[in-house]
C-alpha cells in the first residue's frame, strides 16, 4: 500500500471525525486536526515548533521568502516559532483537506537524547523541512487520535504516545534537523529559546537587551540572527504571537475586549488595527469566516 493510501485509509477517517467533533484544537494539548472543504485565503500566523502530516489535499506556505508546498503523503517539521502565511490549495466537500499536527516539546527531545554526543555543527540547517511521511508513525498517530474517544485516558496515555512519536522523529528523516536544533550553543537553538520565551510571556513588556543576555548573545548578534531565522524583528514577532493567540481565543468564543487585554494590549482600538492589518478583517468578521471554513458552530454571544 502506498504512503498516501495508507494515510487516507487509516488516518483520514479518524482526522475527519475528530475535526468535525472538536474543531481545529483538540482536548489533547498540542494535538491539532484540520478539515477544510474548499481552498482558503492566505492565513498569517505564528507557527510553533510542530510536526504536521497532510493526509488529503494540498497546502502552500510562505515562510520568509520561501514557498513551501506539501501534498498528501508529505510531513513537515518546523523546529522554531516562525511567522507563516499559508493557505489550502486543494480541497472540496467530496475530498476535504485533512491534516494532523502535534506540537514539538524540546524538553522531551533533550530527555530522549540524554548524554548522546551532539552532532557536528552544520552551517546550512534551515528551521523547517518537508519530507515524505514515515510509515512508522502511523500506529502512534492512530492511537493518539483514538485517544480522543476516551478522555479519561488522555492524562496518562497522551504523554506516553507523544514521547513515542518524538522518539520516532529522532530516528527518522527529520533526525538531523531536530538534533541540530537541539545543540544548545547553536544560533538556531538560541533563537528558538528566545521565541519560546516571547511566546510563553506574550503579555510581558519585551526588553531585547535582556532577552539577548538570556540566550548569551550580544544585542547586535541577537537582532541579526533573530531576523535571519524568523524573518521578523523581536518586536514584530511578539506582536504576531499576541495576535495569533488572540485569534485562537476568539475562535473559542471569548470576548474581544477581554482577549485584547489578556494578550498584552492596553488599547482596544490598537488591537483592532493590528488585527486587521495582519488578518485582513476586523476580529469579529475574521473569526466568523474562519468558523465557517472550519465548519464550526457559530460562537455564542
Amino acid at each position: 500500500m502506498s504512503v498516501e493510501r495508507d494515510l487516507q485509509s487509516r488516518l483520514g477517517p479518524l482526522v475527519e471525525r475528530q475535526a468535525l467533533r472538536h474543531g481545529l484544537y483538540t482536548p489533547i494539548e498540542g494535538l491539532m486536526v484540520a478539515r477544510f472543504v474548499s481552498p482558503s485565503e492566505p492565513l498569517a500566523t505564528v507557527q510553533h515548533p510542530v510536526y504536521s502530516v497532510v493526509i488529503q489535499g494540498t497546502k502552500q506556505a510562505l515562510i520568509g521568502d520561501q514557498v513551501v508546498r506539501y501534498n498528501a503523503g508529505n510531513s513537515l517539521v518546523a523546529g522554531v516559532d516562525l511567522p507563516v502565511s499559508s493557505h489550502i490549495v486543494e480541497a472540496s466537500s467530496e475530498r476535504p483537506y485533512l491534516s494532523v499536527s502535534l506540537a514539538l516539546d524540546y524538553s522531551i527531545i533533550y530527555d530522549l537524547l540524554g548524554d548522546q554526543p551532539a552532532p557536528p555543527a552544520a552551517h546550512n540547517v534551515t528551521p523547517f523541512e518537508v519530507r515524505p511521511f514515515d510509515l512508522s508513525l502511523s500506529d502512534p498517530l492512530v492511537r493518539m487520535l483514538e485517544l480522543l474517544d476516551h478522555p479519561q485516558d488522555i492524562p496518562v496515555l497522551a504523554p506516553l504516545i507523544t514521547r513515542e512519536i518524538t522518539w520516532r522523529l529522532l530516528q527518522g528523516p527529520f533526525s538531523n534537523l531536530l538534533r541540530q536544533l537541539s545543540r544548545p550553543e547553536g544560533n538556531i537553538a538560541r533563537i528558538a529559546r528566545a521565541t519560546k520565551w516571547i511566546r510563553d510571556n506574550y503579555a510581558e513588556p519585551l526588553r531585547v537587551a535582556d532577552l539577548a543576555e538570556q540566550v548569551n548573545m550580544s544585542v547586535a548578534s541577537f537582532h541579526r540572527h533573530f531576523k535571519n531565522i524568523t524573518t521578523v524583528s523581536p518586536l514584530q514577532f511578539q506582536k504576531q504571537a499576541r495576535l495569533h493567540l488572540a485569534r485562537r481565543r476568539l475562535l473559542e468564543a471569548e470576548g474581544i475586549g477581554q482577549v485584547a487585554y489578556e494578550v498584552g494590549y492596553e488599547s482596544l482600538s490598537q488591537f483592532n488595527r493590528d488585527y486587521r492589518k495582519l488578518y485582513g478583517l476586523p476580529p469579529r468578521e475574521d473569526v466568523a469566516n474562519l468558523r465557517q471554513e472550519l465548519q464550526l458552530a457559530p460562537a455564542t454571544p
